[in-house]
């Protein structure tokens, strides 16, 4: 049976006529598979009704999905919301990528390995990553003389497109091959060593692996502190695995050797093909065609003083429409990287292989060729360069009223550093500034100034935790680390940008063309609940119930500014945020509180730019090269590969930064250091060092002779017999005991005692009649980098 519910509560409502008519027509519109009867606004659908929804669209099942096709307004959400629980509840759904989904069933695109071939020839595969509680399912991949995927067999990896079977006796799903996949072979990555005995050993990067012996005459030209590739390739019941060196990447004590390690762990493309760097070499300038001449325009780019390319540019003048007295025309104009790299060359295939540049301490890895990057596409000052740019119309209040879309010619007047710009504008002006201060810096600013009431009304997240850059010598080592200072300069240029990517979006939407956003959800519940267990440690309280807003969570950031917690409730509240991605799926940006948010201002170093560029020349008509009807079929598996990409280029420069680290400190074991506890974990704590932010391990077995208990929930260790212990964010003094600089790794013993905790977080296993040996033996090597459950902050 549907509940009944009061239909006088959806203040909108009309006749029941009229609502039952437009539900019919949205969920007909909504998929032709499904057979729902849409009902009236006055019932809601049983739990049955939703679980075959569920099941027979599951590319479109989220919460707002299942509300739309049942035509489910005001307080029927809430009913929906409880009905939906309940079904997770028990077991019935789960949320998968911001979609429900039935358990042991395969998401829509799923990554696959052909396992063999049926009775007809046709090729049988299985999903690489499967948690259900059966076996994983079979997927009979389908092709037709009309496909244009890539050539597949058995072993190979692949994205696959995955519908259900019409045949369930075959197998439960069939699967349309996306791309292929390039598989991980069994090479251990490691550094070569040589004992005193003369035997040869390799020392992996991955301290999950085992060391490998390798015999002399398998050395194939390595030498000793050479960073290598080996191939297991005989083990043994007793003793090492044997080994043989399949490829020499250079000396670890070369100049870029710990960047080079990350490239190829995580198998980071960094050699263009030849003819990638063929068709960018033979690029030629873009021409005026479908162009509008923007030239005139006193535009400014305003960069890294180290910048190498120059990918958009800025400009604003007082609106002299007096309607909106006291607001502002603002243009962002971004390089027309569309022009030169298009869909299906090489350039665009090893462009979406790669998703994004990865920027390590010592080198950037780009997207693209410098031809293109550093040269044709960026903006430099004097030269006629190809761009798209947005016109925003903003009030006196800051609130946009209204944006077009142009592919101009445009010439920069200046190339402005940040702290060069924000001089001028405090009053040091140099050569340069000097004749742009008046045309160009001082309405930027203006404009910025209204922009920013709009951005404190709207209230994004606020999260106050700088960034440490490590600053290095001429071979690469670390000099030293700083914190950059953070300006008005740079405020202003990402909230133009930030209008810019939402005008893009809306844009896009309005004309109904299929593009990919830039998502961040909300903190899951299990995310919320554990915060709220920290924050009652400290005596502060987040509220239940209703959905929450990053206003709320600047709020608990306010009430600890310039108090002793204020660092480590900036870090629990961001490992409470979940991660942002890219989806074809639009679910808004909670760290921004924006509704409609895409990544448009940097096509240079991202992949989702440059499909945001081609879906915009082809919905405004703004040439030949938009976005083609093969790529709007790719767009989910190019926003999952993407995802995937700019997860990887994260964790590689985290652990890029971690080796450089250890290296520095390899010659200061021994000497003590000032830290902070980053992170609490059954095994022990992770620190970060003031000076140098570098992370380390301190084994709970080293912090002294009673047995230590964690408590989860207060992010704690408390002796079981004292109650004393040490919480996330606590200030101590450590001294290093090791180092490995391949590794990333540091160890550190904790040199300041511990402190009598809260009642609330000491150990109530105090009274136990069982006896512990102080100090039970714990693993105690040192760890790489930050614990599992520390995020980083995310890329917006």
């Amino acid at each position: 049976m549907a509940r009944r519910i009061d239909p006088s509560s959806d203040r909108n409502s009309g006749s029941g006529k009229q609502k039952n008519q437009k539900g019919t027509k949205n969920n007909k519109s909504f998929s032709g598979k499904s057979k729902v009867k849409p009902l009236s606004e006055a019932y809601l659908p049983t739990k049955e009704d939703i679980l075959t929804f569920i099941t027979e669209n599951p590319d479109r099942a989220a919460k707002r999905d299942i509300a739309k096709a049942f035509n489910l307004k005001g307080d029927a959400r809430i009913y929906l919301k409880d009905i939906l629980r309940e079904l997770a509840d028990d077991g019935q759904v789960e949320k998968r990528a911001k979609k429900l989904s039935r358990p042991n069933t395969l998401p829509p695109i799923a990554p696959l390995t052909i396992t063999g071939r049926d009775s007809d020839g046709g090729l049988i595969a299985r999903p690489i990553e499967w948690n259900g509680e059966t076996a994983a399912p079979l997927v009979l991949l389908h092709r037709t003389h009309k496909d244009k995927g890539p050539t597949v067999g058995v072993g190979d990896q692949v994205l696959a497109k995955i519908f259900a079977s019409s045949d369930k006796s075959a197998a439960p799903y069939t699967g349309r091959v996306i791309k292929k996949l390039e598989k991980r072979d069994n090479a251990v990555l490691g550094v070569l060593r040589q004992l005193q005995s003369g035997e040869y050993r390799l020392e992996p990067v991955n301290r999950k692996q085992s060391e490998i012996s390798i015999d002399a005459q398998h050395l194939n030209g390595a030498e000793p502190g050479d960073l290598v590739e080996a191939i297991p390739h005989q083990k043994s019941r007793f003793g090492l695995p044997q080994g043989k060196i399949e490829q020499v990447i250079g000396s670890i004590g070369s100049e870029k050797a710990l960047s080079m390690i990350a490239i190829h762990e995580y198998e980071i493309p960094h050699i263009f093909p030849e003819r990638a760097i063929e068709q960018a070499e033979n690029a030629k300038p873009a021409t005026m065609a479908h162009r509008e001449d923007w030239r005139s325009l006193p535009l400014v780019t305003i960069d890294p003083a180290d910048a190498k390319d120059y990918d958009d540019a800025v400009f604003a003048e007082p609106d002299t429409d007096p309607a909106n007295e006291g607001g502002f025309v603002i243009v962002v104009a971004i390089a027309d990287v569309s022009h030169y790299v298009q869909h299906g060359s090489s350039l665009d295939h090893e462009a979406l292989k790669r998703g994004n540049s990865v920027y390590f301490p010592d080198r950037v890895v780009p997207m693209l060729p410098e031809r293109i990057s550093n040269d044709l596409c960026s903006l430099r000052e004097g030269v006629d360069r190809p761009a798209m740019a947005v016109r925003i119309i903003i009030g006196a209040d800051g609130r946009k009223r209204s944006h077009s879309f142009h592919r101009i010619m445009m010439r920069s007047i200046a190339r402005l550093a940040y702290q060069q710009a924000q001089a001028a504008i405090d009053g040091a002006l140099d050569e340069k500034t000097e004749r742009v201060i008046d045309i160009s810096l001082k309405p930027l600013w203006k404009a910025y100034a209204a922009l920013k009431k709009a951005r404190d009304k709207r209230e994004p997240l606020e999260l106050d935790l700088p960034e440490k850059k490590l600053i290095l010598d001429d071979q690469g080592q670390v000099l030293k680390v700083i914190v950059p200072d953070r300006l008005d300069a740079h405020k202003l240029i990402e909230e133009f940008m930030i209008q810019a990517n939402v005008a893009a979006a809306e844009t896009l939407e309005a004309k109904n063309q299929p593009l990919i956003y830039r998502i961040h959800d909300l903190p899951s519940l299990t995310k919320q609940e554990s915060l709220r267990d920290f924050l009652k440690t400290l005596e502060i309280s987040l509220a239940r119930g209703a959905e929450l807003r990053p206003s709320q969570f600047n709020g608990i950031l306010s009430r600890v500014r310039g108090t002793d917690h204020e660092e480590l409730v900036n870090q629990v509240v961001l490992r409470s945020q979940s991660q942002a991605e890219y989806n074809t799926d639009n679910i808004g940006h909670f760290g921004l509180n924006l509704r409609h948010y895409a990544h448009f201002t940097s096509p240079i170093r991202r992949y989702a730019d440059l499909i945001v560029h081609r879906a915009l020349i082809r919905a405004l008509n703004l040439g030949p090269d938009g976005l083609s009807n093969d790529e709007i079929g790719e767009l989910p598996a190019i926003a999952l590969s993407i995802s995937q990409t700019e997860r990887r280029a994260m964790l590689a420069e985290r652990e890029t930064t971690d080796r450089l680290i250890a290296h520095h400190l390899a010659e200061q074991v021994g000497n003590e250091f000032q830290a902070r506890v980053q992170g609490v974990t059954k095994a022990g704590l992770f620190v970060t060092l003031a000076t140098y932010g570098a992370d380390g391990f301190i084994p709970i077995s080293t912090l002294g002779r009673e047995y230590y208990h964690y408590d989860e929930a207060g992010h704690s260790v408390a002796g079981e017999r004292s109650g004393k212990g040490y919480r996330l964010g606590d200030s101590v003094e450590v001294r290093l005991v090791e180092a490995q600089p391949v590794a990333g790794a540091l160890r550190f013993e904790m040199l300041t005692e511990p402190r009598l905790l809260p009642a609330s977080l000491q150990s109530h296993h105090k009274a136990t009649k069982f006896s512990r040996k102080a100090g039970k033996s714990r693993t105690g090597g040192p760890a790489r980098g930050k614990p599992a459950h520390i995020s980083r902050k995310s890329k917006r």
